[in-house]
């Protein structure tokens, strides 16, 4: 295992990124890659990935991570100084009482707090029988609203992140974290861009960091037409479903490698390049899954319909309990994922994109 990558993965998933807000995610990419060749950022904070080695005369292979997570938005304050918020993308509401947070207040300080609800000592049976997501708030221990905004200095607007630490089992090779959708892809993608330095490849690699994925893809929107790749990959922290499917029907388990996606909600992936992919992880010996997915959505989707349409795949880095407070993935999958991504770097030639 490669400590330095251990360590990226770790800062990325502490980093504080709800969509809209991704500047310390953007800090840590950009301290992380000294070997790159130009870095441009826009007003949505995409940042754009160019290598010292573009030639600016080759077909162009867009490598895609966002760099947002889900988390939630301070709404109002109430007259007893908690927080009402609304969540920022499809956090999962069960995984939120009692959970500890941080919210950045109007000095740019995250500060701490918890995620309430009634106590069970003051609920009715009814009330205990059914759990309502919009009656919890966020207790940052004051008082009442003067003290919430004067002492505390919180405004309506700002960011609630978790206030989860990154583990890193090196035994096991298993990270415990939050933010792996898609921070693991995010590391995945730097990773690739590493192991391509100083190669000369049959492509121009570019790769984009974007914004605002969960909520609606809208960073991408924007990268796609400034990059205006002929062929992509995106990275993703997809949902493992290794704990809870029947055998026959897991496609995206831990420890087995990305998962390739034929098809989700948003997008029927190119056959021609995801069956050729498929070949060639296999012809290299990286471990891969594939699945059908009745749900999901991702970044591909835009990218896919861009322009005059662009070939996409999605290697999705199996992540447990995504969008909640702790999620647990795995360093192997991780690698595997940044593996793939070079070997497809290594062989797309002009010829092979025009056969997709």
């Amino acid at each position: 295992m490669n400590e330095s990558c251990v360590e990226l993965i770790r800062k990325l998933s502490e980093a504080a990124g709800p969509s809209g807000f991704e500047d310390e995610v953007l800090a840590v990419v950009r301290e992380a890659v000294p070997f790159i060749g130009r870095i441009e950022e826009d007003s949505l904070r995409n940042l754009y990935l160019y290598r010292k080695e573009h030639a600016g005369n080759k077909p162009v292979l867009m490598l895609d991570a966002h760099a947002d997570e889900v988390g939630m938005m301070v709404q109002a304050v109430k007259p007893n100084g908690t927080l009402r918020f609304l969540e920022i993308g499809g956090i999962a509401y069960g995984s939120l009482p009692s959970a500890a947070v941080r919210v950045r207040n109007a000095l740019g300080e995250y500060i701490p707090g918890v995620v309430a609800m009634k106590p069970p000592h003051f609920m009715g049976k009814d009330e205990k029988l059914q759990f309502d997501g919009q009656s919890l708030v966020i207790d940052i221990g004051a008082t009442s609203r003067e003290e919430a905004e004067e002492v505390f200095h919180i405004r309506i607007g700002e960011p609630v992140v978790p206030a989860t630490r990154c583990t890193f089992d090196e035994k096991n090779g298993l990270f415990f974290g939050k933010a792996f959708d898609d921070r693991i892809g995010v590391a995945a993608l730097i990773e690739t861009l590493r192991r391509l330095d100083g190669k000369d490849l049959p492509c121009d690699v570019v790769g984009v960091i974007s914004s605002q994925e969960e909520v609606g893809d809208r960073g991408a929107r924007v990268a796609v037409r400034r990059v205006k790749p002929d062929v992509a990959l995106c990275f993703e922290g997809c949902p493992a479903d290794d704990t809870f499917t029947e055998d026959y029907l897991i496609q995206t388990a831990l420890k087995k490698g990305p998962m390739i996606r034929h098809m989700d909600r948003s997008i029927i992936c190119n056959p021609r390049y995801q069956r050729w992919t498929m070949d060639l992880a296999e012809r290299e010996g990286i471990p891969l899954q594939t699945a059908v997915r009745a749900g999901g959505g991702n970044n591909g989707a835009v990218i896919n319909l861009a322009d005059h349409g662009v070939p996409v795949i999605v290697a999705g880095i199996p992540v447990r309990y995504i969008h909640s407070m702790n999620c647990i993935a795995a360093y192997q999958d991780f690698d595997a994922a940044a593996a793939l991504a070079c070997a497809v770097a290594e062989k797309m030639t002009r010829e092979q994109i025009e056969a997709f």
